[in-house]
């Protein structure tokens, strides 16, 4: 019963970062980058390009529609190589995302272009980190990128911006540098947003002190494949022994910890600080999901 209204709780939270991540990056779209010819990173920034050429040339198709139709093969990538769940909500807000960037009517709310890159930037950083910090993403080119992180160990924001510099230049030599200098100030803003909200690749060092110290030891391995530390200690106000146990986790790791901790004692004490850096075994994603393979089979 407590699982079951667990698993209601993470589909119901999934739900509206769907739908909050789809809303914000259709006004970014409509209300700030395509009246002001500035374009948005990966696929919505490709897909502004194409409709906006078509216009050029009389045709007028949303850019929603080029979202939906780039979504379908990046879809596929998604589903191969980063995971079905992941996939399945990636493309539920990809798909979304795209009916509203048709249904929004497209309004210049901001005449100044520097104010449009840095509002529309930060709302699409806003859009694309939220999914990925919560295990999906928001299609496109952010599951190009996942599948990247995974191979190469790059945060996600520096990824996006290499990837992103072809739409620089392409917005430059068909539209004016003027455009393609506005689209590096939006595309930068994001990355910033992405990097600051979805902080995998940050690291934190956890002190728990507990009086059940086996007990969420095991629970910890379960969740974690990380080392721990037991040091002894005593409490002076309480007057009882604990432990401390000391492990170094990943900024994305941390919702894991905490209830894994919080469902076996309730009463821990649990002290985090942050780790300038660490040197030493620090299994990443990749690697952990070896090691779980290995152990299952064995």
């Amino acid at each position: 019963m407590r699982t079951k209204l667990k698993n209601e709780r993470e589909l119901g939270k999934h739900l509206m970062i769907l739908v909050g991540s789809a809303v914000i990056t259709a006004v970014a779209l409509n209300e700030f980058l395509v009246p002001g010819k500035i374009f948005s990173a990966g696929i919505n920034g490709i897909s502004q390009i194409i409709s906006t050429l078509l216009a050029m040339t009389g045709v007028h198709l949303s850019t929603g529609w080029f979202i939906l139709l780039f979504n379908i093969p990046i879809g596929l990538l998604g589903w191969f190589k980063v995971g079905r769940s992941f996939t399945i909500y990636s493309i539920m807000v990809a798909g979304l995302t795209s009916v509203l960037a048709i249904i929004v009517p497209v309004n210049n709310i901001s005449n100044n272009s520097l104010l449009a890159a840095l509002f529309g930037g930060i709302l699409t950083g806003v859009g694309v980190a939220y999914p990925l910090k919560n295990g999906f993403s928001t299609g496109g080119m952010d599951i190009v990128a996942v599948v990247l992180e995974k191979t190469t160990g790059r945060t996600i924001g520096t990824l996006m911006m290499m990837i992103n510099f072809s739409i620089v230049i392409l917005a430059g030599f068909l539209f004016g540098w003027e455009s393609a200098l506005y689209t590096i100030i939006s595309i930068y803003a994001m990355s910033r947003v992405v990097d600051s909200i979805h902080t995998r690749h940050q690291k934190l060092t956890a002190f728990i002190v507990t009086t059940r110290q086996d007990e969420v030891i095991a629970e910890l391995n379960k969740t974690l494949i990380r080392g721990i530390t037991v040091m002894p200690s005593f409490g002076a106000y309480t007057r009882k022994d604990s432990a401390v146990l000391m492990t170094v986790i990943s900024r994305y790791e941390l919702y894991a910890l905490e209830h894994a901790v919080k469902d076996i004692d309730p009463g821990a004490f649990v002290n985090l600080v942050n780790t300038v850096d660490i040197e030493g075994n620090f299994y990443n994603e990749t690697e952990q999901l070896k090691l779980r393979q290995t152990t299952q089979q064995k």
